[in-house]
């Protein structure tokens, strides 16, 4: 049974916080929502989450948390029991939450050592349609994890949190690569990167339109933020991007018009990441090649810790 809605929000931990934070809530468009003592809450204009990034100074760089949503405190409590049985490590017990927005959740690690939050009855923020050309993030769309062993991983999410495969990339020469993973009709909300460690592949940002993601993606070019790859449009997902790297290493999306899937009919492809057309149907995009994907390795994560086996 699915407990998990959606993605919430993605923290990281950065040395040079004040960059960072100009970053986010200045040419790439989030609204800076609390500051408290070195840390930063940031959220998308059009979402009702109440931040859907959480900056906080540290000595070292690093993926703090991936959070989720459920539908309801019994299914938060459900999902809590769940995994305590399966003698998956739990960090906090359930109960209140005191970010913004409050709410009732708790926090566990992942196979790789993540720390995953899920909570629910977390208070709407107050939001808005953004109008036409307006470039800034409608939502977070989705995050995409490295991991050694992409299998294990998938299986793991798959067993304990009930997301569903959506679709696979693979390569002639390198086998399977990338996982997408969905807990609700959006192809993705997380996607699983075979990389060699544990870090964080890319954080993606949904925005209202076509004309808006380029409107956004002609902005961060003209302001100078490195461009990794892009523009370009997908074939799993079916989504547009075009790729960033935010002051620290991290690469940063924008995208738009992710597929809505029928889930009831929906069997997984498997595409071959060496086609072109899979990487990009348009043919706008740079071509990727092993620097590119080298990008997206990111640093070793000094935040993963290693969870007991399951």
């Amino acid at each position: 049974m699915r407990l998990i809605t959606h993605l919430r929000h993605v923290d990281l931990a950065v040395p040079d916080y004040a960059k960072q934070r100009d970053f986010y809530a200045g040419v790439w468009g989030l609204t800076e929502v609390a500051n408290d003592n070195g840390i930063s809450f940031l959220a998308a204009e059009g979402s009702p989450e109440q931040y859907v990034i959480r900056l906080r100074k540290a000595g070292e760089k690093r993926l703090d948390l991936v959070s989720f949503g459920a539908a309801t405190p019994a299914d938060v409590d459900a999902l809590a029991e769940r995994l305590r049985a399966a003698q998956v490590g739990i960090i906090s017990e359930p109960g209140k939450l005191d970010t913004p927005g409050g709410g009732y959740g708790f926090r566990f690690f992942d196979l790789d050592g993540r720390t995953v939050e899920v909570s629910a009855d977390v208070a709407v923020r107050k939001h808005r349609k953004l109008e036409a050309k307006e470039s800034v993030p409608v939502r977070l769309s989705h995050v995409v994890l490295n991991a050694p062993d992409i299998d294990a991983t998938r299986t793991w999410y798959e067993t304990h949190l009930g997301f569903a495969l959506s679709d696979t990339l693979a390569h002639p020469h390198m086998g399977q690569v990338m996982h997408f993973m969905r807990c609700n009709p959006r192809h993705h909300s997380m996607a699983i990167a075979r990389g060699p460690h544990a870090s964080l592949h890319h954080i993606s940002f949904e925005l209202r339109g076509l004309d808006e993601y380029m409107y956004g993606t002609g902005r961060l070019l003209r302001a100078g933020v490195r461009m990794i790859w892009g523009p370009g449009r997908h074939l799993a997902g079916d989504n547009t991007f075009s790729y960033f790297m935010d002051p620290h290493g991290n690469t940063v999306e924008y995208t738009t018009e992710l597929e809505e899937l029928d889930e009831d009919a929906w069997h997984p492809h498997v595409y071959d990441f060496s086609e072109p057309e899979v990487t990009d149907q348009w043919g706008t995009a740079n071509p990727m090649n092993e620097l590119v994907a080298k990008e997206s390795f990111n640093d070793v994560d000094r935040g993963v810790f290693v969870a007991p086996p399951v």
